[in-house]
């Protein structure tokens, strides 16, 4: 089995939640979505996140809007929506648990009860 499958595959399974917590606050486009993740070492590639983005589109997730630039073409925009919101709300308390038993599993606690 080779580690670096392995490391892609968790890589994978949080990256919608990173994109939408990335645009929980403030709209952007994808050369700065990807440096946002860049920036925290998850490494992604732009062939990776467009069709991600386009499928949270298509859930009703994400909105987009173009803008034009000063330095090239229009930029196109992805926010969140109303439903994005409540589904990155959920994510959150669903990582959150996560995080939490994972670590209890991980740094071998005993549970209080025991």
């Amino acid at each position: 089995m080779k580690i670096e499958n392995t490391k892609a595959q968790m890589r994978k399974g949080v990256l919608e939640y990173c994109i939408l917590s990335v645009l929980k606050d403030n709209d952007a486009y994808v050369a700065e979505i990807l440096q946002t993740l860049k920036d925290a070492k998850l490494l992604v590639v732009e062939g990776t996140i467009y069709p991600l983005l386009t499928r949270l589109k298509n859930a009703e997730l994400l909105h987009y809007r173009w803008e034009e630039s000063t330095s090239g073409p229009p930029r196109k925009y992805y926010g969140l929506t109303p439903n994005g919101q409540l589904f990155l709300d959920e994510l959150t308390t669903t990582w959150t648990e996560l995080q939490h038993a994972v670590s209890i599993v991980t740094q071998n606690k005993k549970h209080d009860n025991e």
